[in-house]
């Protein structure tokens, strides 16, 4: 918020010297000025400011979760109409996923209607901004989750073109606009006072509706949008750039012997570790380790690591060197010193029925939490592994992945 007031002001002093419009920036920027060419890009950047209170509610019609698509009048018989614009991979929109999902339980009967849009562009998501997600925000994300969290409202996606969302303009997710019966704005900003749900005194959303179904004026109407900032198509370049980065990094590759995987059988790194076996030569290990790269990415600042195990003999190095380089994979990789690869994996996991890609989520001290022999189920092995973190930046969240 400091640096969107900052622009508003220098914008505001623009204005004052007779430059009122983007286009008048624009042509002080070709001036030569690098400073203010630099203001014109950021108050063209700059991000909508939220729907004024008392205005009508945007129209829109926008394509859902459950394969319908749903406008304003989809919703004209409900006395009040709450807008929320919620995302995927955000931690506070998942803390805040079942409240929501309660009131909509809550107000339903009395004649309240409730309708979610997910603002976010996919592609402006940086993976490191996924540390706490399974998934990204696109649209068949969002049927995943609908779906995994049982949703009990319409889940709707403005992610592609964003015009809806620049209309109302949340600032956060989650950030809630509540319509009267003419669907004039009464109120928008916070569900309630704490992402904690224990220490959310105030239920804001709730005493918004509360008034307008009273028909008396609504006390408090308007109040900060605390959570993830909306990742506007801008932020791509963003996205773009961390990409790039990560073929920047350094790929490291150790060879390990057998007391090697019994040291690490025992973990005592203090984080869950992701290992995963394969080889050059076994197509479904090729074809899953992008996922396996990206689950590194979105968790490495997490109390996570990944380990990759290759069961390439030993003089095929040069090729597991290539590969581990193309996938620009920067995570703790290991190639056997023994011509007996098979060692290695019985060294970790006895069980093994020797077929690769083989998969195990192992907690600190060792505990195994998670087999799989075959091509990984993503999605599981990130829950698993999520809900092993504990509280360690975010509280709730553990409980959140444990179905808490």
């Amino acid at each position: 918020m400091a640096t969107r007031q900052s622009v508003g002001m220098r914008f505001g002093l623009l204005v004052l010297c007779g430059v009122a419009s983007i286009a008048g920036l624009a042509a002080v920027a070709r001036s030569g000025s690098p400073e203010l060419a630099s203001l014109a890009v950021q108050a063209k950047s700059a991000p909508p400011e939220p729907l004024a209170l008392g205005s009508d509610a945007p129209d829109f019609n926008l394509p859902a979760v459950d394969g319908k698509t749903y406008s304003l009048a989809s919703f004209k018989d409900a006395k009040v109409l709450a807008v929320i614009f919620t995302a995927v991979h955000c931690p506070t929109a998942e803390v805040y996923e079942a409240r929501i999902k309660q009131l909509v339980a809550d107000y339903r009967r009395r004649g309240v209607a409730f309708v979610a849009i997910q603002p976010n562009n996919a592609d402006a998501v940086r993976l490191d901004e996924m540390g706490y997600t399974d998934l990204g925000d696109s649209l068949d994300d969002m049927k995943i989750r609908a779906e995994h969290r049982q949703f009990n409202f319409p889940f709707l996606y403005d992610g592609e073109t964003q015009a809806i969302s620049k209309l109302y303009g949340p600032v956060a997710t989650p950030h809630i606009f509540v319509f009267d019966g003419q669907r004039k704005l009464r109120y928008h900003g916070r569900i309630d006072s704490n992402p904690r749900e224990a220490l959310a005194k105030v239920p804001d959303a709730r005493n918004a509706i509360d008034a307008l179904l009273a028909g008396t004026p609504v006390a408090v109407e308007k109040t900060p949008a605390v959570g993830c900032s909306v990742k506007w198509l801008d932020k791509k370049a963003s996205r773009d750039a961390e990409l790039a980065g990560f073929a920047k990094e350094p790929v490291p590759l150790e060879k390990v012997t057998v007391a090697d995987m019994k040291a690490l059988a025992a973990n005592t790194t203090g984080k869950t570790l992701l290992v995963n076996f394969w080889a050059t030569w076994c197509a479904p290990c090729v074809e899953e380790f992008p996922d396996l790269m990206n689950t590194w990415r979105m968790y490495r600042r997490r109390p996570f690591q990944l380990v990759t195990v290759t069961i390439n003999y030993p003089d095929e190095e040069k090729a597991v060197r290539t590969f581990l380089e193309t996938q620009k994979a920067s995570a703790r990789n290991l190639i056997p010193t023994s011509t007996d690869p098979s060692e290695i994996v019985l060294a970790l996991d006895k069980d093994w029925n020797g077929g690769v890609p083989y998969s195990m989520v192992i907690a600190p001290g060792g505990k195994v939490l998670y087999r799989s022999s075959g091509r990984v189920d993503i999605l599981k092995t990130r829950r698993i592994i999520l809900a092993s973190f504990p509280d360690d930046d975010y509280a709730g969240q553990n409980a959140y992945w444990n179905g808490k």
